[in-house]
This record gives structure tokens, C-alpha cells and sequence, in this order.
């Protein structure tokens, strides 16, 4: 690749960047080490599951019913200010967990009300951290920034509730001391970000405005074509929320076996998000975006009809590994074709998109596997999967043949 293509230039040449992607990661890795103590504790203290479901709940309805509301505000505001602003509601709240643990006066309703608030500002900074990336790096080097901050977020995932668990052995709140303190670095660094961005004449909140992200996508093609099928395909290839049915009773592996199969997507997740984070996608990224969600749906079938534990690890690998291909794709997609002033409120809806996708693709596993059982609900679902695909193949050609992330002349 000849060193004068912009999208060749290192990552670490944008220091603007470079302080984001900390800032991010700091954040990332707090907040999962924080869900790690969150959990054990409150089971501790109640030893009720249905306090474990509902520590979902208080962080997944504000994430769906600030969204629009959040995404009006990063296209109306500083964007930078948004995000420092709710890390610091976070950071405070999260110290308020650490505060109590050692004053003795935590209960389940302090938690819940302490997570609840920071369900509230995550909710509210999501939008206006996705909408800030764009403007940090050049065009032709945002798939590689996506899929960096990709790989690291994979990571947090992975060691995060590892090194929480470690930590809790100390105690609840030196768990959630260092993550105020990696939240509060977070908080620093995005605060001394030089960010260009320059808020649009200020208008009321009105439904209009607050649906103006839907009617943007419906008149997309592209953006609604790559937003849809994430949608879609997630929906229907939910296989990870039966992997306890699989370990148990399939593979005969037990909670180690589990522990190895829950992983096995995280870890080709980051290998893939590395490997592009140093490549550049410069043509047929079309065609590789409906592989790649082909490539996820008979992953999911290799997994379903495999009796192996080896087998069926490396078919989650490759699911992991294929999915982050399609969301670095689609992430860019959506970035690349919306304008500025629009970005905060398309991604508050494809925000509602992918967690509806999530908790409804988790559901609708469960409801299947219970009528028609595990095995054949996850071939169903990878089935799905590929019949998405091929529709969605034919429903959007321009789609199909887009060559390039950066908007083609012919399309």
C-alpha cells in the first residue's frame, strides 16, 4: 500500500484520538468490573435472583427511553461537554458505591438506584460519544479507529470481569474504587479533548425532531439497509443465550466448558477488530458485509450441529470473528453517510436497534428452544441468518455493490 494513502497512516498520529480511545477504554473496563461487583454483592446481601434481572432492567430502560431524547441533544450541544458531564454523574455514583461498601449501608435499593443513575448518564452519553469519533479522524481512517475501539472494548470484556472478580477478594469497594478512579481518568482525558464541533442553530424538542433520526434512515437506502440487517440478523442468530443448554446437555462439558464457550466470541471478536485496525478495507466492502453475516449464520449452524466441545469453540470464534467484521462495516457505513448535524440522533436510533435486537434475539432463543429445543432453534436461527441475508441482498443492490465506505458516485 503506497505510504501516501491516508488511510495508511498509523492510528497513533491522531493525538486527538489517541486521548478517545483511552478515555473510552478507561471507561469500558470500569464499567464491566463494576457490573462484576454489582452483581455478586447484591446476591450476597439478598440472595434473590430476580435482583439480577433487575439490575438489567434499571440500566435497559433508560437506555431505550432516553435515546431519542439523548440523540436530539449531541446534535444540538457540545458533544465533549455531554460526555464529560454524565462520565462525571457516573464517576460520582460509582464512588457513592464505593463510599457505602465501606460505610456498611449499602442494600439492594442503594444499588439499584446508584445503577439506575448510571443506566440514566450512559444513556445520555452514548449518542454523543459514537457521534464524536467521526470528527477525530479522517474519513478514510474511521473503519480502522471503529475497529480499534472495537478490539478494545472486546477486551474490557474479557478482562474486565476477570480482573473485577480478582479485586473483589479484597472487598466490594476496592472494586469500585479503582473503577472510579479508571472513570475518573476517563473523565480527565475526554475533557482535554480538542474536539471541532460546532452545534447547529438550537431547536425546540418536538416529536419532529426527536423522530428526525427515523425519517433520515427511511430515506436512506444505505444507512436503513445496514442498520435493518443488523437488526434482523442478530434477531434471529441469538444462539449465545442457550449456550448454558449446550454445555450442559449437549456437549456434556459442565461450568468450564461454559466458561470456554462464552468466551470463545469475545476472543474472535478482538482478533479480528486487531487485524482491522492495521487494514484498510478499499473496495467490494458490500460484498464482504453480507459474507461476513453470511459467514455469522453458518457459523451458528456448524454450532448447533456440532457435538464437540473443540468444534463448537472454534464455530463461536468465527461467529465473533465474522460479526466484527460486519459491525465495523456497518458502523462506518452509518457514520460516512450521515451528515453532522444528524449523527447524534441516527445513533440514538441504531443504538434502540441493536439493544432491542439483543434482548429480543436472547427472548426469542428462549422461547423456541423451549418449544422446539435448543438444537433445532439455533439451526432455525442460523437459517434465519442466511435467509437475511439473501433478501436483503435483493432488496438493497446499491448495497450489494457498494465498493467503497466513503459514498460511491454510482450509488
Amino acid at each position: 500500500m503506497p505510504p501516501t494513502d491516508p488511510g495508511a497512516a498509523s492510528l497513533l498520529r491522531h493525538r486527538v484520538f489517541v486521548q478517545y480511545w483511552f478515555a473510552r477504554n478507561f471507561s469500558s473496563f470500569g464499567f464491566q468490573m463494576m457490573s462484576v461487583a454489582v452483581g455478586w454483592q447484591i446476591y450476597a446481601i439478598t440472595g434473590r435472583a430476580l435482583d439480577l434481572g433487575l439490575i438489567g432492567l434499571v440500566q435497559f430502560v433508560p437506555s431505550v427511553l432516553l435515546a431519542l431524547p439523548a440523540g436530539h441533544l449531541a446534535d444540538q450541544f457540545d458533544r465533549r461537554r455531554i460526555v464529560t458531564l454524565c462520565q462525571t454523574v457516573e464517576w460520582i455514583a460509582i464512588a457513592a458505591l464505593a463510599g457505602f461498601s465501606l460505610s456498611g449501608h449499602l442494600d439492594e435499593a442503594v444499588i439499584l438506584s446508584l445503577i439506575f443513575v448510571v443506566g440514566v448518564a450512559k444513556a445520555i452519553e452514548s449518542p454523543a460519544m459514537q457521534s464524536m469519533l467521526p470528527g477525530l479522524v479522517p474519513a478514510a481512517v474511521l473503519p480502522r479507529a471503529m475497529a480499534s475501539t472495537g478490539a478494545a472494548g472486546q477486551a474490557a470484556m474479557i478482562v474486565g470481569p476477570a480482573l473485577g472478580g480478582l479485586l473483589y477478594v479484597a472487598g466490594p469497594a476496592v472494586v469500585y474504587a479503582v473503577s472510579a478512579m479508571l472513570f475518573l481518568g476517563a473523565l480527565v482525558l475526554m475533557s482535554r479533548i480538542t474536539y471541532d464541533h460546532t452545534p447547529p442553530r438550537r431547536e425546540p424538542a418536538t416529536l419532529k425532531t426527536l423522530f428526525a433520526g427515523v425519517h433520515f434512515i427511511r430515506h436512506r437506502p444505505a444507512v436503513l439497509g445496514v442498520i435493518s440487517l443488523d437488526l434482523f440478523a442478530v434477531l434471529f442468530g441469538g444462539a449465545t443465550a442457550l449456550l448454558p443448554i449446550f454445555a450442559k446437555d449437549v456437549l456434556h462439558a459442565g461450568p468450564w466448558g461454559l466458561g470456554l464457550l462464552r468466551s470463545a466470541p469475545a476472543v474472535g471478536a478482538l482478533l479480528m477488530s486487531v487485524w482491522l485496525s492495521r487494514h484498510t478495507m478499499q473496495r467490494r466492502v458490500g460484498s464482504i458485509m453480507f459474507a461476513s453475516v453470511a459467514g455469522f449464520g453458518i457459523a451458528t449452524l456448524v454450532f448447533a450441529l456440532s457435538t464437540s466441545l473443540p468444534v463448537s469453540i472454534a464455530a463461536l470464534f468465527a461467529l465473533g470473528a465474522c460479526d466484527m467484521v460486519s459491525v465495523v462495516i456497518r458502523g462506518s457505513l452509518v457514520q460516512l453517510e450521515t451528515p453532522d448535524e444528524m449523527r447524534g440522533r441516527v445513533s440514538a436510533v441504531n443504538s434502540i436497534f441493536i439493544n432491542t435486537s439483543n434482548q429480543l434475539g436472547e427472548f426469542e432463543s428462549g422461547i423456541l428452544a423451549a418449544a422446539v429445543g435448543a438444537v433445532n432453534a439455533t439451526v432455525i436461527g442460523g437459517i434465519g441468518t442466511l435467509v437475511v441475508v439473501g433478501l436483503w441482498m435483493w432488496w438493497f443492490p446499491s448495497l450489494r455493490r457498494r465498493q467503497r465506505l466513503v459514498s460511491d458516485p454510482e450509488t
